[in-house]
Order: structure tokens, then sequence, then C-alpha cells
């Protein structure tokens, strides 16, 4: 192999890697492209089955004007006979033979005609439904690569963040709200041993002991009503006796 061709051979493999990189990147232009390319062929194959189905059509009209023409001449070769026309009827047998083995022919044409376009048919509806199925596999594959990007871009992201400013951050966070905490606790330590605190219990102390002052009073009093309203009972009972 001479110098030229190694290196065209090298400019083809650098060429090749290039498009590959591109159809990789552009999906859905390459899906696009491959789905035009069937529907182009889809429809050279539709102009060629019509082609085929046209032939058949004609075949089939020709063998049916055939046929006719072959009843009117087996109608016409009795009368012929009966009439004692020899040469007419001699001639109208040569044309019943003549169409008899045209008919044959196209019939055999006919029938093979009308297996290729059945054939045909077939392909085309088959070609039409992997069309269908490649423009499902393009959905499908443009979904499952928007959603792979999506989850590349949010590994990529999370990977992006800096663990230790995480950590760091909830440190900060637990040491600011336990100095809160620690702040709350020495205010409620220190407001129990405060002056106004000591105020506040003796104040306490003193209402407490004056209410109940007040109700040994309160007991005394109604002990004293009711020991007077026993005594005048019982001198009552005392007069009437």
């Amino acid at each position: 192999m001479g110098f030229f061709d190694r290196l065209a051979n090298i400019w083809r493999g650098f060429l090749s890697l290039w498009i590959s990189d591109i159809e990789s990147r552009n999906p859905e232009a390459v899906y696009e492209s491959a789905i035009d390319q069937r529907v182009r062929k889809h429809r050279d194959l539709k102009k060629a089955v019509s082609g085929i189905v046209y032939l058949r059509n004609k075949l089939s009209t020709e063998m049916e004007q055939k046929e006719r023409d072959l009843k009117d001449v087996m109608k016409q070769i009795p009368i012929a006979v009966e009439d004692g026309e020899d040469e007419v009827a001699l001639v109208l047998i040569q044309k019943k033979d003549e169409l008899t083995g045209h008919i044959e022919r196209l019939s055999a044409e006919l029938s093979k005609v009308s297996d290729q376009a059945e054939e045909a048919k077939r392909g085309l509806i088959s070609f039409q439904s992997e069309i269908e199925k490649l423009k499902r596999e393009k959905d499908q594959m443009l979904a499952k690569k928007a959603n792979a990007e999506a989850r590349i871009q949010i590994q990529e992201t999370l990977d992006g963040l800096s663990t230790e400013a995480d950590i760091k951050a909830l440190d900060g966070v637990r040491e600011h709200i336990d100095k809160l905490q620690a702040e709350a606790d020495i205010g409620s330590e220190i407001q129990g041993d405060s002056l106004d605190a000591k105020l506040a219990k003796i104040r306490e102390k003193a209402a407490d002991s004056s209410a109940k002052v007040q109700l040994e009073e309160m007991k005394k009093q109604m002990a004293a009503r009711k020991a007077a309203v026993a005594e005048g009972g019982a001198a009552s009972v005392k007069k009437t006796i």
C-alpha cells in the first residue's frame, strides 16, 4: 500500500470518527434522516407496486374482453355450420383457437402478476410498519436521552458541592443553636437568685400567710355562730318544759 493510500485511509478514519461524534451528539437529526430515507424509499416502492397493480388490472381487463369475444365466437360457429358457411365456420374456429390460446397465456401471466402484486403490497405494508416503528423508537430514545442527561446534570451538581463546606456549615449552625440554648439556661438559672425573684418569693409567702390567717378567722366565726345557734335552741326547749 502506497503512502497516499495510507494517508487516504487515515483521512477516511478521521472523517468517520468526526461524523460519528456529530451523530452521537445529534440523535434526533440522525433519526429524522433515517425516517426521511425510509419515507422516500416507501414512496418509490409504492410507485413500483402501483405499476404492478396497474399491469394486473390491465391483464385482467384484457382477459375479460377476450373471454367475451370467445363466447361470441362460440355462439357464431354453430350458426355458420348450420347455414352451410364452411369458410366462415373455419375462420371462426381459427379465431376460437387463437382466443383460447391467448386467454390461457393471459391467465398464466395474470396469475403470476397477481402474486407479485400481493407480495409487493405485503412488503409495502411491512415497510410502512417499519417506518412507524422507527418513529416510536425515536420518541422513546430521545425521552431516554433527556432523562439520562437530567440525571447526569443532577449528579454533577451534587458532585460539585463541597462536602467539607456542608459539614462546616452544619457545625456552625449546631454551635449557634447550642449557644442560644445555653444563654436561655443561664437566664433561667440567674433568675432564681436575683433580688426581684427573692422579693417575689417573700410576697408569695406573705400572701399565703395572710390567706391562712383569714381562713382561720373565718372558721372561728363560723364555729361561734354554730355554737350560738345551738345554745339558743337549748334555751327555748327549757322554757317550754
